[in-house]
């Protein structure tokens, strides 16, 4: 299985409660967090739904 980086590139602040809380199940509180994560298609959901928050790269 892949691994993904991700990266909080925006503040969570004002935004939709779901997405903050997606956020935090990731791993990503404050900007700057990044977390390397399997690429499943429950992180890939994940990812879609806060993708316009963060940034996500192939990690080794």
């Amino acid at each position: 299985m892949a691994k993904v980086k991700i990266t909080l590139t925006k503040s969570l602040i004002g935004r939709k409660n779901s997405h903050i809380l997606t956020a935090n199940s990731l791993g990503l509180r404050k900007i700057g967090d990044v977390k390397v994560v399997e690429n499943d298609a429950a992180v890939e959901g994940k990812i879609n739904l806060i993708s316009h928050l963060i940034s996500v790269e192939a990690a080794e």
